[in-house]
Formats: structure tokens, C-alpha cells, sequence
């Protein structure tokens, strides 16, 4: 057999740099019929050969998702009669219903519901699809940011937050993304479009000294297990309230985060955490595990970890932040939201020594960067005592 490659399978060469480049076609241009090149770079043979077996791995599944292939003018035809008979809200309904619905949370699916229902569709929902551009889309988005609040007792008639407005591009992106993979639309006109930037909210923790006068109050209020695990371990609020008596091994010191609840229409929901780095088993100290145990005997054939003393079954997320609240209130301390006891758990633990990596798996996080980025103000202060010791290092070596 002969071992000559076929066109298109790439090759892979030593540049004059170090790297390696694999060497790719990806087609031809339509006016000039000539071949299109791409490349991959890499520091190794290895590397390198991998990265080009994903690019030509991704070609194939871009080319399996083109529509059939039809003379020119019959396929631009064909497209055409697809996006004047769907309206822009009968093919978000149709996207939500065959592609998104079952691959998504059911938060999600509600917030969806509510992008198409309140948002999109009362305002552009009858335009065809084929007129959808983006400029008319950039129309849609201010007209949110100014004015886009529609529940009748909560400032109805004022703008949505910038995130919110980012969020509705991002369903509007995919809804139209598909939309161009089913050859129903040419293209994207989100790709137009310049969605608001996120306002990053203002980060408070509580400082290191002031923690004793916060667990002091909580511990007065009898809550004092629940709010300790929270600063010993940054867990999200969901996550910690959805936690159960047979998540904690005594024996290990160490906890299992598989789950999270969150009210949505009205009841609680239990359901797996947002992301897969969520799912985590957490070495927590000893105290919070004798907090634990005292915690469980008050209540031993109560399954939850923290029932509510009310109901018997899991706090509901508003009423520990109503909690959160009083304990702030008793200790005579700024006002924060609940979820910056999380941010308070991180910044101690990295002034504390520990490192990025770590921490981030403890948090959830997707990676490390993400981690770093969030907490840039405590690592700058890190860097620059560091920077100090090293000076100070150096300076006696002179």
C-alpha cells in the first residue's frame, strides 16, 4: 500500500523558530478557484499533530453541516423561501423547542421562555426572518437597555441591566446560529451587533479581623454551623443549602458538592450544579466538622444538612440572605450581598498562602485564570510583597 497522504490530510514541519506548524487546505476561494491554506503552531511533533488531527476533524464536522449542496442560485433560492416562511418568532419557537430545550437547565429554560415571551417577541416577533439585520437587532438592545422592564409592580417601564441585555444577545446568537447551520438564513446578523459590556459589580468582603464579630453573631442566633462552612469553604449559596447530612464523611474531614437548589417559579429546585468543575469533594477543618455533627444531633433523622426551622426542609435562598443580613446588622458591619462571603473565604485563603490552583478547585471554577482575574486585587498585593522580599533578598546579597 502506499504511504503517500491524500490531499487534504495536512502535513507538519520544523519551522526555522522552533515550532512546529501543521499545514492544512481548507478549501478553495470562489472567485479565484485556488486553494485556501490554513496552520496550526506548536512546540512539539506531538502537539502539533494533534492540533492539526482537531482541525481537520473540525473542517469535517463544519462540512457535514452545510446544507446539501445545490447549484448556486437553486441553494440561495432555497434559502430564501426557508427565512420568508419562518417569522422571527415562529423560528425561535421552533430553535427552542428541537435544539435548546433539552439541552439545557431548567433555570435556563425559563429565563429563555422569558427572553422569547416578554422580550423578543413582542417586539420583533413578526418580522420575517429574512429582514432580521443587525442593525434592527442594535435597535432591539437599546430599546432594552432604556426601557425593556415589563413586571407591572417592579419599575415597569425602566431598562434592563447591561447583563441582562448581554444575556438576550447571546440566546438571540445561538437561536440564529442554528438557524444558519439548517440553511434558513445566510448569515448571523448578531455577528453586527455590539452588545452592552458587563458592569463588573464592586467586590466587598469582610475583613479578616472583623469575621470573629460576624461568627459571634451568628452564633447567637443559632446558625452559626451553616454561615462557619460558608467562610470556611466559598460555596455558592445554592450549593450549601442544597447539601444533605450523608454529603459530609466525618471520617475525612470532607464534603460532597453534587448539587444546588434555587427557587424557580415559586418552588425549590434541586438539580446539578451549573458546570461539571462544580461537582467537587471539599477537605473541610475540624471544627466545621464537630459544627456539623452538634448541628445533625439537634435534629439526627432529618436528612439536610441545614433544615430550615420552619419547614424542616432546605432554607430557602432569600431567607438565609435575610439572615445574612440580620448577622451583619447584630455585628455592626458593612452591608454585602451573601455570595461576597464567598469572595471573603478566597481573599483570606490566598492572603493566607494558598495557591491559585487550589483555590480555584475549591471555588468550582472552570480555571485557574478565572480565578486569578476575579481575585487580581488581592494576587496584585500578593506580587507586590513578594516583589518587596525578593529586594530585600537581594539587597544583602550586595
Amino acid at each position: 500500500m502506499s504511504n503517500r497522504k491524500n490531499r487534504g490530510d495536512g502535513s507538519i514541519r520544523k519551522r526555522s523558530d522552533g515550532r512546529w506548524e501543521g499545514r492544512y487546505t481548507a478549501g478553495r476561494n470562489e472567485e479565484t478557484g485556488k486553494l485556501i491554506y490554513k496552520s496550526v503552531l506548536a512546540r512539539t511533533r506531538a502537539e502539533c499533530k494533534r492540533q492539526l488531527r482537531e482541525a481537520l476533524r473540525h473542517q469535517e464536522q463544519q462540512a457535514d453541516m452545510r446544507p446539501a449542496q445545490l447549484p448556486e442560485a437553486e441553494n440561495t433560492t432555497q434559502c430564501q423561501k426557508d427565512s420568508q416562511a419562518f417569522t422571527v418568532a415562529r423560528w425561535l419557537r421552533t430553535w427552542y423547542d428541537l435544539y435548546a430545550k433539552q439541552n439545557i437547565r431548567r433555570s435556563t429554560q425559563l429565563q429563555y421562555t422569558y427572553f422569547m415571551r416578554d422580550l423578543v417577541i413582542p417586539r420583533i416577533g413578526e418580522l420575517p426572518l429574512s429582514q432580521l439585520s443587525g442593525l434592527r437587532l442594535q435597535m432591539l438592545y437599546q430599546e432594552l437597555r432604556t426601557s425593556g422592564r415589563t413586571h407591572p409592580q417592579r419599575h415597569a417601564g425602566q431598562g434592563l441591566s447591561p447583563k441582562t441585555v448581554r444575556s438576550v444577545h447571546l440566546f438571540l446568537h445561538a437561536a440564529l446560529e442554528q438557524a444558519v447551520r439548517a440553511g434558513v438564513i445566510a448569515k448571523n446578523p448578531t455577528a453586527e451587533c455590539k452588545p452592552p459590556k458587563l458592569e463588573r459589580k464592586e467586590m466587598k468582603v469582610i475583613q479578616a479581623e472583623q469575621i470573629g464579630e460576624y461568627l459571634q453573631a451568628a452564633a447567637e442566633r443559632n446558625v452559626l454551623p451553616l454561615f462557619f462552612l460558608e467562610l470556611t469553604t466559598g460555596l455558592r449559596r445554592g450549593e450549601l443549602l442544597a447539601l444533605l447530612w450523608s454529603d459530609l464523611d466525618p471520617q475525612n474531614r470532607s464534603i460532597s458538592v453534587t448539587k444546588s437548589v434555587a427557587r424557580l417559579d415559586g418552588e425549590l429546585v434541586v438539580s446539578k450544579p451549573k458546570t461539571q468543575h462544580s461537582i467537587r469533594t471539599l477537605i473541610i477543618p475540624q471544627q466545621a466538622v464537630d459544627l456539623l455533627v452538634q448541628e445533625h444531633n439537634l435534629h439526627p433523622n432529618n436528612p439536610y444538612m441545614f433544615p430550615s426551622p420552619t419547614t424542616g426542609t432546605m432554607y430557602g435562598p432569600e431567607t438565609v440572605a435575610r439572615i445574612h443580613k440580620r448577622l451583619l446588622k447584630d455585628a455592626g458591619l458593612e452591608d454585602c450581598r451573601f455570595h461576597d462571603l464567598r469572595h471573603t473565604f478566597a481573599t483570606v485563603a490566598l492572603q493566607n498562602g494558598v495557591d491559585i490552583k487550589t483555590l480555584s478547585g475549591m471555588l468550582g471554577h472552570y480555571s485557574s485564570g478565572f480565578t486569578l482575574d476575579t481575585y487580581t486585587h488581592v494576587t496584585r498585593k500578593m506580587q507586590e510583597e513578594a516583589a518587596e522580599k525578593m529586594g530585600q533578598f537581594m539587597e544583602m546579597k550586595l
